[in-house]
């Protein structure tokens, strides 16, 4: 039997009837934090997605997103008050509904909270530096700021568990704002949130310590916690931390709080030191390149007894088998989103079924919300989504995010 189809069980009890993982991706479903219907019709057809399957991220603090949001009734979920807990079960039970794990991303985008700079509010990070890339201000967060933010997880956290879900994700991954506190680049504080690696380990190290002594207090025995992270921060001469220093803060991690999971965020499952980062691995600088193995393997020896996910790339079953060598759980991101039953199909030895491309009839089977069928089938998606092109007169609009809109005033650079 192919490991694939093998169960799991984390180390707190919770056992997963396969190894495929339906990672968090970002549906642009909210209107003001709440799940839509178009939310739970999502949910509702990628509820075989895999044996376990991850929430979108969803914001912790009011402060904390929207981001990559472009109008009203395209955000990101949120979690940072007891009014969205109804939404929020809905959300849980209907991903629960084909009797797989589900598990709520939390996060907080920190800088890039732009829904928050189109509105005139303002956007915090941990240091308030000017970020190119960026064409608002960001205000730097004050200690009592970060308490909060610490404590913002921990409240989250206990939504998830009146909800209904079977776990949380804490988000460490893809520059949001944990992964900008550990950041070399993003954080030049010189209080006990940031300048040495050590310090700078202290803002995710305070987190998942909020989200553990939440669980511990109120969730079952089996409830899973995880956390992701981004194996290395490397943009150019922009250099955030490396392989080294992530494996350093994961060991921390997984050896003072029992973590039932890592999950390591990558555009391909298999990256190596250097090019976690990139698409095109070729573009990778050699001076990172500083070994033959992949990144999953690397971080093995920092686990401590948590399993690991990999994710990026796998598009079909030789992808899959391959990556399932590399680390316990395979996660499947944008093949997902074109089939929702891409797992269900490989599991059950139906590869020849597995539609590998969008159409507007897919749509209607996969339930693509609107605001994910502008994002990939406008002209800059940064992923681009297998048959993009045959869903373009599905588009309303969005151009890119180059193209949205700031108001004029002192927010706005």
């Amino acid at each position: 039997m192919s490991k694939l189809n093998q169960p799991l069980t984390f180390r707190h009890g919770a056992t997963v009837t396969n190894r495929f993982v339906q990672p968090p991706m970002l549906t642009n479903s909210a209107e003001d934090g709440f799940a839509t219907q178009d939310t739970i019709n999502y949910y509702q057809a990628h509820a075989k997605s895999g044996g376990m399957i991850i929430t979108e991220y969803m914001y912790v603090s009011e402060n904390g997103g929207p981001a990559l949001t472009w109008k009203r009734g395209r955000e990101q979920l949120a979690a940072y008050d007891d009014k969205f807990i109804t939404q929020l079960t809905k959300v849980a039970t209907t991903m629960k509904s084909a009797g797989n794990k589900a598990i709520m991303q939390i996060a907080h985008t920190g800088r890039e909270a732009n829904f928050r700079a189109m509105e005139g509010k303002p956007v915090y990070a941990p240091t308030a530096l000017d970020f190119p890339f960026l064409p608002y201000k960001v205000h730097e967060f004050t200690d009592e700021q970060v308490q909060q933010v610490v404590a913002d997880f921990g409240a989250a956290a206990k939504r998830a568990i009146d909800a209904g879900f079977d776990g949380v994700e804490i988000h460490g991954a893809n520059h949001y704002l944990i992964q900008q506190f550990f950041s070399a680049y993003s954080n030049r504080r010189t209080d006990q949130w940031g300048g040495s690696l050590e310090k700078r380990m202290n803002f995710p190290l305070a987190v998942v310590k909020s989200v553990m002594d939440t669980v511990k207090k109120y969730a079952p025995k089996d409830f899973i916690v995880g956390y992701r992270i981004s194996p290395e921060e490397i943009h150019g001469k922009n250099i955030g931390y490396t392989w080294h220093e992530a494996t350093q803060l994961v060991d921390r991690l997984t050896t003072e709080f029992d973590l039932d999971y890592i999950h390591l965020s990558m555009p391909q499952f298999d990256a190596k030191p250097g090019d976690a980062m990139l698409l095109d691995t070729s573009k990778a600088d050699q001076e990172f390149k500083d070994s033959a193995k992949p990144l999953a393997t690397l971080f093995q020896p920092s686990l401590n007894g948590a399993k690991e996910i990999i994710v990026g790339g796998i598009r079909n079953r030789a992808q899959a088998e391959a990556a399932s060598e590399l680390a316990d759980l395979v996660a499947v991101g944008r093949a997902t989103i074109v089939d929702p039953l891409f797992a269900e199909k490989i599991l059950n030895s139906k590869d020849d079924q597995i539609v590998s491309e969008v159409t507007p009839e897919q749509v209607k089977v996969n339930h693509m919300t609107q605001g994910l069928i502008d994002v990939y089938s406008g002209p800059k998606a940064a992923i681009p989504l297998p048959g993009a092109e045959n869903i373009k007169s599905l588009h309303q609009g969005f151009g890119g995010w180059a193209e949205m809109k700031y108001p004029k005033n002192s927010e706005v650079k």
